[in-house]
């Protein structure tokens, strides 16, 4: 009777013991993110935002110095590879920041819900046009405008390019390279471009091109490597890419051809991961890069700091700002870009 009782007592004790640890392992684990935050952090980055030539790097141990909080860079794709990684990770969260998703593909990003909104105090020193997502869940960090870059020694005068119509013209003839708007954000932002300019009629300017287009190559790397090596003399690029190579090679060789219809404008946005258990350490990460690190940034990426309050090299003298920036509606984009590929494609492979 005593070893009976004396077994009961003992799984009473057991079982108690059980649950106690259980609930304190639930009580853990629904706590409020605030609440587990440690010292570090994971970014997702573009491949050349990470890269040896990239801000990466310079941008992390000027954060770190600053605030801390240890930082996990990791290369991740381009855009649309950084979305997928995020979404094929939202059961086990990974980033707590994904930096660099463009302007056309915010309505992609916004529709898989995995991006919390967040007010960064910087936000109210950045241009209103800049900011191409209202409910700040893509904040905007450095932008460029699209544009033909030529090479000063071999095209001059009147054959400098004065709008996209007269790429067409037969003078031009191989001596022009495009990058495939399937493999590139730099090739779709000139086929956007095309739309923003000629509309439904977008597709006349692609069949007019193609004579005058040495190659079309898979990315802007290869097609700037090209141009810079005397391939061809016209290349598509940024009205930025002149800049570098003053800064680090001394020459003003390159040019940027700047057309009164208008460029494409061109947006990266850094977004807090909405299942990040380090939020208060993202918000800090998104917040530097909106401030302090907007000049690293601008010029190592060679493009525009959006914040207002950012300086620039004497440089950028060589880096026009256009007079007119077109954009299109992110919106009409995820409507819209399948079918204005397929189009293309249909075209450029006859």
């Amino acid at each position: 009777m005593k070893k009976h009782i004396l077994f009961i007592v003992m799984l009473i004790a057991l079982t108690t013991a059980n649950l106690f640890a259980q609930g304190a392992k639930d009580s853990q684990t629904n706590l409020p993110s605030q609440q587990i935050e440690d010292n570090t952090l994971t970014v997702y980055a573009y491949d050349s935002f990470c890269g040896e030539w990239g801000p990466g790097q310079k941008v992390i141990d000027s954060f770190e110095k600053k605030t801390g909080i240890k930082v996990d860079l990791i290369s991740a794709g381009d855009g649309p590879q950084m979305l997928n990684k995020v979404e094929l990770e939202k059961d086990s969260p990974v980033a707590d920041v994904v930096l660099g998703i463009p302007n056309d593909l915010a309505a992609k990003a916004l529709n898989t819900s995995l991006f919390e909104a967040y007010d960064a105090p910087a936000i109210k020193d950045i241009p209103s046009h800049l900011i191409f997502d209202k409910t700040n869940t893509l904040n905007p960090f450095d932008y460029g405008d699209f544009a033909f870059v030529y090479d000063s020694e071999k095209i001059k005068g009147d054959d400098i390019p004065k709008s996209l119509e007269e790429l067409t013209d037969p003078k031009y003839k191989d001596k022009i390279i495009l990058i495939d708007p399937r493999t590139s954000t730099v090739g779709l932002g000139l086929l956007l471009w095309t739309r923003e300019v000629f509309g439904d009629d977008y597709l006349t300017w692609w069949e007019n091109i193609k004579d005058n287009a040495l190659t079309i190559t898979d990315g802007w790397s290869s097609a700037y490597g090209m141009f810079t090596e005397g391939e061809a003399p016209i290349v598509l690029s940024y009205t930025t890419s002149p800049a570098y190579h003053v800064m680090w090679e001394d020459t003003t060789r390159y040019r940027a051809a700047i057309f009164a219809e208008g460029h494409s404008l061109t947006i990266e946005g850094v977004a807090l991961v909405k299942s990040s258990l380090r939020k208060e350490n993202a918000k800090k990460f998104i917040e530097f890069v909106l401030s302090d690190a907007q000049y690293d940034i601008a010029v190592t990426n060679t493009m525009y700091p959006t914040n207002s309050t950012s300086s620039l090299p004497d440089a950028y003298e060589w880096a026009p700002i256009p007079e007119k920036q077109l954009s299109i509606d992110y919106k009409d984009i995820d409507e819209n870009l399948d079918m204005w590929l397929e189009q293309w494609t249909t075209l450029m492979s006859k």
